[in-house]
């Protein structure tokens, strides 16, 4: 089964649903998905929007895999010289034509809180959390988040996020600018929709030329995302990931249970004898 399901078009805007069962990670699966799904609807004239929902009732994607980070082989100390696949393809969604909108309700954590800050515009419900809690794993956010987060919350509030981990629910969300607006969950997709077909009435050439426009203010970012991948390498090379993310297993991580709650318990377990 594919993680993204077929999208429906409407409108000009592309309706895409995530479904990714059991745990709606980012992993290869996810990656690939989107990696096929990005240009067939760059190459319908049709779409102009493109909609990011989930499926799943209490993730939107749930982080990356940590199997999957503990199976990569330890670089090496190989120069780094272009963002990893990960930050390559979502920053590929950030450069694409189309404007594209996250719709949160739901918990985003890791990798799909990247995911998330890739895209255009992001809305989210009060039953939305986001956080980065790679640090305590003995990593970094690799797939944009330390590249995008100080861009959209300025820089001390970007580290306090990163370097505790912590949750952030949606309210606070859209206090400090991680998601655009804060709504009651049965009023996310009526809001949503509104803004994306006003958005999809503007004539697609205009909206293409905004977003050009807009992201040639900070024209840094594709180098910082190389950087980004180099340091994630150097702390791969490093080790101390592996037992940090055993302990995150062992803890109950990556299993609904464990992650529906808050995440503290889980990076006290990271912690341990740190």
């Amino acid at each position: 089964m594919a993680a993204i399901m077929e999208p429906r078009v409407d409108g000009g805007v592309a309706w895409v649903t995530i479904d990714h069962p059991p745990d709606h990670l980012v992993d290869a699966a996810f990656l690939t998905a989107l990696a096929t799904l990005l240009p067939a609807l760059e190459a319908d004239a049709e779409v102009r929007v493109a909609v990011f929902r989930s499926a799943d009732p209490d993730f939107f994607l749930m982080h990356g895999d940590v199997h999957g980070i503990l199976a990569i082989p330890a670089p090496g100390g190989a120069p780094v010289t272009e963002p990893n696949p990960a930050a390559a393809l979502f920053q590929q969604l950030q450069e694409s034509r189309l404007v594209t909108i996250g719709m949160l309700d739901g918990i985003a954590r890791g990798g799909g809180a990247e995911f998330l800050a890739a895209l255009d515009l992001r809305y989210a419900s009060t039953r939305a959390v986001l956080g980065q809690p790679e640090v305590a794993m003995g990593i970094l956010p690799g797939a944009g988040g330390t590249t995008r987060l100080p861009r959209l919350l300025g820089r001390s509030k970007a580290l306090e996020i990163i370097l505790t981990g912590r949750d952030v629910d949606g309210t606070e969300a859209a206090a400090i600018g991680w998601v655009d607006a804060v709504v009651a969950p049965d009023e996310l997709e009526p809001t949503v929709r509104r803004i994306a077909e006003r958005i999809a009435t503007a004539p697609a050439a205009a909206i293409a030329a905004v977003k050009r426009v807009v992201d040639r203010s900070d024209p840094s970012i594709a180098h910082v995302l190389t950087e980004e991948s180099a340091a994630f390498a150097e702390l791969l090379d490093a080790g101390d990931h592996r037992r940090r993310m055993e302990r995150f297993l062992a803890a109950g991580g990556q299993t609904r249970a464990a992650e529906r709650g808050r995440i503290d318990p889980l990076l006290e377990a990271m912690a341990g004898d740190a």
